[in-house]
């Protein structure tokens, strides 16, 4: 494989790896037939190890085609359904300019610069703040950013995530992950059938072969022990392949939004204060991994699908020449000003007309930089 040295190369080495682990996934799709398939066999009679393993690649070369078929109607129902069911999940709906003319502006304005197609633009509303693209094709790819992230961006910093999304497109990236969650749910799928196969139909015909009706050399056993283990390791493997294809896309997509908005300083700050505050209710792990920020603590962090901020935050700050501000502190919004004096008041002594009630403003400013 090539040597990465620019962003374009990294993008073309990205994909390719990305491209030999999406393989290696419907490789896995293979591995649990031919597990169910052994499981099958061990359930049907007990005869020898080598026995059971040649029946078992025999019926493998005949399930072959209907798993190849299986898996491609999968893909074909996320292909037609995927969106729907994303905007069911997280309540995204569709805006026009004039519903939301600073998004669209700063959206239209990156597209223009780089003659990319325009996705269709979406919000949700959630105090979260995060984004994150969806999509299989020119005509389906879209942007759904948080209520939350447009109160608590500036233009710079929403244009900087849009960026960020709208690079997840260019590159690929959304298409490669959809298939990826389809191909990661077929294994899932098979394996939790074939357990439930196993253990509800397994035990009864296991007790009958024991009485002595039929007389085995106990390789059943045995090669129910290896289908059980193909299926517990494909599943963790096709969960390593999706996290790794996610992870290495983040660092990316940050490159590729500096590279659109020319401001290193503003995809920093706006990781700075999206960091820990981008937990979408309700979301599943499938749309978390879309995000732009899916934050996971202590043992979770094994499985997570995105790296740390701090790590993206030192990336930028290295090769984009950005400044870290550290942490930002987000403020809630000023309250309601308090009235000290009712509007209705009666006439004073003197007989002055009631002056306009006195507010008190509580003590409240952005953090500046710094995040004092």
């Amino acid at each position: 494989m090539e040597p990465a040295y620019g962003l374009y190369t990294h993008i073309r080495a990205n994909r390719t790896r990305s491209i030999a682990l999406l393989i290696g996934l419907f490789f896995l799709v293979y591995v649990l037939v031919f597990a169910g398939a052994l499981i099958a066999e061990a359930l049907g009679g007990d005869a020898s190890l080598d026995r059971l393993l040649a029946a078992a690649r025999r019926a493998f070369v005949v399930a072959f085609p209907f798993a190849t078929l299986g898996a491609a109607l999968w893909v074909l129902i996320a292909y037609k359904f995927h969106q729907t069911l994303i905007d069911a999940v997280t309540g995204g709906r569709e805006v026009t300019r004039q519903e939301q003319p600073r998004l669209f502006n700063l959206l239209e304005n990156l597209c223009i610069s780089r003659g990319i197609t325009m996705p269709r633009l979406k919000t949700m509303e959630s105090p979260a703040l995060n984004a994150f693209a969806t999509g299989l094709n020119q005509r389906q790819y879209s942007i759904t950013v948080t209520t939350g992230l447009l109160q608590a961006l500036d233009d710079a910093e929403v244009e900087a995530v849009l960026g960020h999304e709208l690079t997840h497109i260019r590159n690929g990236d959304v298409r490669l992950l959809v298939i990826a969650v389809v191909i990661a749910g077929v294994i899932s799928f098979f394996g939790e059938l074939v357990f439930r196969m196993l253990f509800q139909a397994g035990l009864g015909r296991r007790g009958r072969s024991s009485n002595g009706d039929r007389k085995g050399s106990g390789g059943a056993m045995a090669a129910i022990l290896i289908g059980v283990a193909l299926i517990v390791v494909a599943w963790f493997l096709s969960i390593v392949i999706r996290f790794a294809l996610s992870r290495s896309r983040e660092f990316l997509a940050d490159a590729g939004s500096v590279e659109l908005t020319r401001n290193p300083d503003a995809m920093i700050a706006a990781l700075r204060k999206i960091e820990g505050k981008g937990e979408l209710p309700g979301a599943t792990s499938a749309v978390m991994e879309r995000c732009v920020d899916n934050p996971r603590e202590g043992f979770e962090d094994l499985f997570a699908t995105h790296p740390s901020v701090d790590r993206r935050v030192d990336a930028l700050v290295r090769f984009a020449g950005g400044r870290d501000p550290g942490p930002i502190a987000l403020y809630a919004p000023p309250e309601p000003a308090v009235e000290f004096l009712s509007a209705d008041m009666p006439p004073q002594p003197w007989g002055s007309t009631p002056r306009e009630p006195r507010r008190f403003l509580p003590n409240w400013r952005l953090p500046g930089r710094n995040g004092s």
